[in-house]
């Protein structure tokens, strides 16, 4: 039997920040492309995927360190806001000061983006235990 699966990684993988990504551990994170050089970033836009959070920040061109977004196990999150266990978990503002973040999904008519379930309260600021859950579906309010 061939087998074709060499040169991968299970687990928290290091990735080149390619911003300043200091003190954003549990903020949401995405590889980016720069020059054919795979780097760690925030998200940018309401399309991006963000399947890792950040394990360890790191200055802009150092190596900053991710952690894979996987159903099978809970992860801790940097939450805007409050939450309780059993609600739904989307992305904060992809263009505001709240980048990374997650937040209860909102009663506001919009369209959010899936991370996962609380599994206990939370309140601002506080890395929230989630459950990953629907991750990157697009939930819209109405």
């Amino acid at each position: 039997m061939d087998y074709q699966q060499s040169n991968t990684q299970a687990g928290p993988k290091d990735f080149i920040a390619n911003a300043d990504l200091t003190g954003k551990e549990g903020y949401l994170a995405k590889v980016v492309n720069s020059s054919g050089t795979p780097k760690a970033a925030l998200p940018g836009a309401a399309a991006d995927h963000t399947p890792f959070a950040i394990g360890q920040g790191a200055a802009s061109g150092e190596k900053a360190k991710l952690l894979p977004i996987e159903p099978n196990q809970n992860i801790r999150l940097r939450l805007n806001g409050t939450c309780n266990p059993g609600e739904q978990l989307v992305r904060a503002d992809e263009t505001g000061g709240d980048t990374g973040k997650v937040i209860k999904l909102p009663a506001a008519s919009g369209t959010y983006t899936a991370v996962g379930i609380a599994e206990e309260a939370g309140v601002d600021e506080q890395l929230v235990l989630v459950r990953p859950y629907r991750l990157g579906d697009q939930i819209v309010v109405s």
